[in-house]
C-alpha cells in the first residue's frame, strides 16, 4: 500500500511526541473526501497539541494539523468531485481526527468548504483558522450592533495570527484599532497594519476595582485570563468583548456589575465549532469584504513538516509573530 509523508503525534511512555513519519494511505482520516493537501499553517492550538502542552489530542497516534488546503483527488459525496479546490478547518480535524499535516487528508463530506473563486490554496493557508476566527468575531460583534463610531476598539495578544488578521480586518471596517502587545520591536509592524495605537501590555494595571473609567466600544481578545478581566472593566456600556484565546491563562475574574450597568456583553468565540451553515459564508466574507489587506506582511515564514517541531517550541515561548503557512504539497 502506497505510504505519504504526514506529521504524527505519539504517546509513548505517558510522553506526548511527534515526528515526521511515513504513513498508509489508508490512515489519513476516515471520509467520504480524500484531499492532496497542498498547504496547511501552525495555529496556537497547534503547538499545544503537538508538543502535549495542551490536552487538544485525544487519540494516539494522530495526524496533527487542525487547517488544510487542497484538491480533491476522490469523492463518495456527489456535492464534491475530483479537481474541486476546498479548505477544511475546525470540527475534529486534528484532534481527534486525523488532520492537515500530511500529503493526503480523508474527511466527512459536511467538513469541507469551497474555496472561494478570487482566493488561492496558499492564501486560505495564510488566513487559516487565525483569519477565520476573526471573521466569526466579526459577525459575532456584527449581530451585537458594533459600530465604528462608538469609539477606539482593542485587539489584545496583538502580534500573534488572530491579532494580525483582527488589526487589519477591524481597521479596514473603520474601526480605530488599539493594539495591546507585550513586543515593544513589533510597535511599527503593528501600525503598518492599521493600528492607531500600540499599548504595552506590561505597562497596564491588570488589578482593579470592580468598574473603571469605560475606554472601549469593543475587543477582540486572544489572552484571555486577567486581561480579559481588565477589558470587561475598561469597557463602554453597550460595548461587545469577542473572547478567542487563552494565552495568558484559562482564569476569568470578575463581577457582574460590567454586565448588568453597563450592558458590556461578553461573547464567546469557537471557531472549531462554529456552525455548518455560517462556513462558507465566512469564508466567501474572507475573500471579499474581509479579505485581509496585509497578507504579505502577516505571513511571516513558509516551512516545511520537518521544521514543525522548531515553530512550535518558540510560538509557545512567545519568540512568533504573525503566520507561519506550511507547504506540503504545493500546487504546480
Amino acid at each position: 500500500m502506497e505510504k505519504v509523508h504526514a506529521f504524527r503525534v505519539f504517546e509513548e511512555n505517558d510522553q506526548v511526541s511527534a515526528r515526521q513519519v511515513m504513513v498508509p494511505m489508508d490512515e489519513v482520516g476516515a471520509g467520504e473526501v480524500l484531499i492532496k493537501c497542498a498547504y496547511s499553517s501552525v495555529n496556537y492550538k497547534d503547538a499545544l497539541a503537538a508538543t502535549g502542552k495542551g490536552k487538544i489530542i485525544r487519540r494516539f497516534p494522530l495526524i496533527a494539523g487542525i487547517d488544510v488546503s487542497g484538491t480533491i483527488v476522490d469523492s463518495k459525496d456527489e456535492t464534491y468531485k475530483p479537481g474541486d479546490k476546498v479548505i477544511v478547518t475546525g470540527y475534529d480535524f486534528g484532534v481527534s481526527h486525523d488532520g492537515g499535516y500530511a500529503e493526503y487528508a480523508r474527511v466527512p463530506a459536511e467538513w469541507v468548504v469551497r474555496l472561494p473563486e478570487t482566493m488561492s490554496l496558499f492564501d486560505a493557508m495564510a488566513i487559516g483558522t487565525a483569519g477565520f476566527t476573526v471573521a466569526l468575531s466579526v459577525k459575532r460583534l456584527e449581530d451585537n450592533g458594533i459600530n465604528p463610531d462608538d469609539g477606539p476598539f482593542v485587539v489584545t495578544g496583538a502580534t500573534g495570527g488572530v491579532g494580525n488578521f483582527a488589526i487589519d480586518i477591524m481597521t479596514s471596517l473603520g474601526f480605530d484599532v488599539v493594539a495591546v502587545s507585550g513586543k515593544p520591536e513589533q510597535i511599527e509592524a503593528l501600525k503598518t497594519l492599521g493600528a492607531k495605537q500600540v499599548m504595552n501590555r506590561h505597562e497596564l494595571e491588570l488589578d482593579g476595582p470592580p468598574l473603571e473609567k469605560g475606554q472601549w466600544s469593543g475587543a477582540i481578545d486572544n489572552v484571555g485570563g486577567d486581561m480579559l478581566s481588565w477589558l470587561v472593566r475598561t469597557t463602554n456600556p453597550w460595548g461587545s468583548i469577542a473572547s478567542v484565546g487563552l494565552a495568558g491563562g484559562s482564569h476569568f475574574n470578575s463581577t457582574v456589575m460590567p454586565f448588568i450597568l453597563r450592558g458590556v456583553s461578553l461573547l464567546g468565540i469557537t471557531s472549531s465549532g462554529c456552525p455548518t451553515q455560517y462556513r462558507q459564508l465566512l469564508w466567501d466574507r474572507l475573500a471579499s469584504d474581509l479579505a485581509p489587506r496585509n497578507l504579505d506582511k502577516i505571513v511571516t515564514q513558509i516551512i516545511g513538516l520537518q521544521q514543525l517541531p522548531r515553530v512550535f517550541e518558540e510560538m509557545l515561548s512567545g519568540k512568533t509573530s504573525g503566520r507561519s503557512v506550511v507547504e506540503i504539497c504545493a500546487p504546480e
